[in-house]
């Protein structure tokens, strides 16, 4: 596990992206829960700085509106689109690790 951000650097329902051992990832918090996943849609690579969060633990891509759950990196719309990869993240008080392995 690496030190990725504070948690008090993430907004409520939104993202902060962060470099963690060399690798972009962006962060989302939803309801009070941190997630991690790589930081470009394996759709068709779109930045995913600017996505929406349209539910708890849900991120939905700009560009074509894919939904990924970041529980499992999956599309549940669209089974045949490469999963988003997730990191496991772990919240130590204020702290956000990421493991990257």
């Amino acid at each position: 596990m690496v030190f990725a951000a504070k948690v008090s650097e993430i907004p409520e329902f939104g993202k902060k992206l962060v470099e963690v051992g060399g690798v972009q990832v962006l962060l989302v918090k939803t309801k009070g829960t941190v997630y991690a996943c790589e930081h470009e849609c394996p759709h068709q690579g779109a930045p995913l700085q600017g996505a929406l969060i349209k539910e708890a633990g849900k991120l939905s891509c700009q560009r074509h509106g894919y939904r990924f759950d970041l529980v499992t990196g999956v599309c549940a719309e669209h089974k045949e689109c490469v999963p988003l990869k997730i990191y496991p993240v772990e919240v130590r008080g204020d702290e956000v690790f990421v493991d990257l392995d």
